[in-house]
């Protein structure tokens, strides 16, 4: 397994960001494979669900400002895969094969991509069951 590097999708980001369930696994995972791989539409993902957590009142004011600096500091030590022609066609492929809404495939087609279309061996954070579905059955090894 290749274990130097990992495709986080933005469901793995959020609780690297603030305090969720998952946080704890995922902290380990970043600490175990320091190495991030993002795609370009991630911090918008993130940025969004923040907003959305601030809006239910699950996190302060606060809260969403260090969960924001938490974003701004991880993102400047990741790897994106930036949007193009060959990210888009494999993404609109993926809603009739998997299922996926339209950010989740530019997600897993972001994935596809880093790994040259070979994701047997290679990581992919995670914490959405539907693309965790997914991004398995194209052959990742989803974490936590």
């Amino acid at each position: 397994m290749k274990t130097n590097s990992c495709f986080w999708d933005s469901s793995a980001v959020v609780p690297l960001c603030c305090t969720q369930d998952t946080s704890q696994a995922l902290r380990l995972v970043i600490r175990r494979i320091p190495h991030m791989v993002a795609w370009w539409g991630t911090p918008v993902e993130v940025r969004s669900a923040l907003s959305r957590l601030l809006r239910d009142r699950d996190l302060t004011v606060r809260q969403h400002r260090q969960a924001s600096d938490r974003l701004d500091m991880v993102r400047v030590s990741w790897r994106e895969v930036q949007p193009t022609e060959r990210v888009r066609d494999l993404a609109e492929t993926l809603p009739a094969t998997y299922g996926l809404r339209a950010m989740d495939s530019f997600q897993l087609a972001a994935a596809l991509i880093w790994c040259n279309e070979k994701p047997k061996g290679r990581l992919f954070a995670c914490d959405d069951v539907r693309l965790i579905e997914a991004a398995e059955k194209v052959g990742f090894d989803v974490v936590p």
